[in-house]
């Protein structure tokens, strides 16, 4: 017979030993082209720190967006849905106040959580990242701003260019500070502050997207290439160094082994001629072999770098083929809280690898099945219905349509029935 006083240190003892919560840290750059770091085959950027994570994780080489622009990609991040079915089908739009986050599911398990950088989901008082269940924010609500002034300025005539930045629902001004800089600064800082508890941290570089800003002693690392792209790739390695700091701000506060960081693109490079020089449609950045840039459907618009490290569940230096999207990432994080899938989403965890992905932009629709890709009225494409076999044309220069009319029926029909379960735009 054992005494009341024997028995309960031995739960104790367990209680002792079980593992901590694992913290999370998600981590977007926004525009960047689909093969613009060294990990995904860029030779002329330098991008050392975010390839250090890849050899310490998982790189993906079939990951996409939910969106070819920003704000429906960043709502299906943080949802886990369709972005119709989140409520921003398009920019502009605002995130509906019911809808949980990653940060609001992660309270139940006494996560804190921040934001720091682009929000881009609502800019009224009552639609900031506070009120969508983050306990921190420090950023701006707009899709994008100057780096030097934080000012948004390319609404005019309609709309006056106006500052934004702000820390807690308080607008802040630190002019002339570098605004990468400064999110990697109050990244490290929440880091600091939260090593203590378990925590999500969101944080959503602006980089590359224009204006094309760079201090000048990232632009000096790449002399050899011409103007525009020595900003681009001036721009990307301020962020690569925050990674490095990052990891470091975990590594010294001894929560490196028990973080889980994701890395991706919200959509693929654009060609907008005011991410371009004198006027003329951009070119820095590169979506590789991929055909498309920002805004469309076809593989340049949303095929994303992707990066998942925590070794302890994961391994190191893998590559993973298989198909997943951007809304993936909720269903994972959570169950990795030991939080169950939440019944209203659409994301499913990365290791249930999907067969069939679906897109809807604007008028423009596509699903890829397998090797399979149909876009319906794509960008650029004088077909309506443009149908690529990946595993032969990865860059979808060759339209099958003809040639395969059975499998153009079967893509169609799969997608019409998809697009009956969205809500309207």
């Amino acid at each position: 017979m054992f005494t009341r006083r024997e028995i309960l240190p031995v739960p104790l003892a367990l209680a002792a030993q079980a593992p901590a919560a694992p913290n999370f840290i998600v981590i977007t750059l926004d525009d960047l082209g689909c093969t613009d770091l060294g990990c995904y085959g860029a030779r002329d950027l330098k991008t050392p720190h975010i390839d250090a994570l890849a050899a310490g994780g998982v790189r993906y080489a079939n990951w996409y967006s939910n969106a070819p622009v920003c704000a429906p990609a960043r709502a299906s991040i943080l949802t886990g849905r369709y972005p119709a079915s989140a409520g921003v089908a398009t920019n502009g739009k605002t995130l509906p106040a019911q809808q949980p986050t990653i940060a609001s599911h992660l309270k139940s398990k006494g996560y804190r959580s921040a934001l720091v950088g682009k929000w881009h989901l609502g800019s009224v008082p009552d639609s900031t990242p506070l009120q969508r269940g983050f306990d921190e924010y420090y950023g701006f609500h707009a899709g994008c701003v100057d780096y030097y002034s934080h000012r948004f300025y390319w609404g005019e005539p309609k709309t006056p260019n106006y500052h934004d930045l702000y820390r807690n629902g308080k607008e802040i001004f630190e002019d002339g500070q570098y605004l990468t800089e400064r999110l990697t600064e109050e990244a490290c800082a929440f880091v600091k502050r939260s090593a203590a508890e378990p925590f999500f941290l969101y944080l959503a570089y602006n980089a590359p997207h224009y204006p094309m800003h760079a201090p000048q002693k990232y632009l000096d690392r790449f002399k050899r290439l011409e103007p525009e792209r020595r900003t681009y790739a001036a721009m990307i390695a301020a962020v690569d160094d925050g990674i490095g700091e990052l990891r470091d701000t975990l590594q010294r506060n001894g929560a490196d082994k028990n973080t889980c960081i994701v890395l991706l693109g919200d959509n693929g490079a654009t060609t907008e001629a005011r991410a371009g020089l004198n006027g003329q449609l951009a070119t820095a950045g590169s979506n590789g072999s991929f055909r498309g840039h920002k805004f469309s459907l076809f593989d340049g618009g949303m095929h994303v770098p992707c990066i998942w490290n925590y070794p302890a569940k994961l391994g190191v230096r893998k590559v993973d083929s298989e198909l997943h999207l951007s809304m993936d990432i909720l269903p994972t994080l959570l169950g990795y809280a030991g939080i169950s899938r939440p019944e209203n989403i659409d994301g499913e965890a990365i290791d249930k690898p999907r067969e069939t992905l679906f897109w809807k932009q604007g008028q423009q629709l596509a699903i890829r099945s397998g090797k399979w890709k149909l876009v319906v009225k794509g960008i650029g494409s004088q077909d309506e219905y443009f149908l690529s076999d990946l595993s032969a044309d990865p860059g979808e220069t060759k339209n099958l349509r003809h040639e395969q009319s059975r499998i153009l029926d079967e893509l169609l029909t799969q997608l019409n029935r998809w697009v009956q379960t969205q809500s309207p735009d």
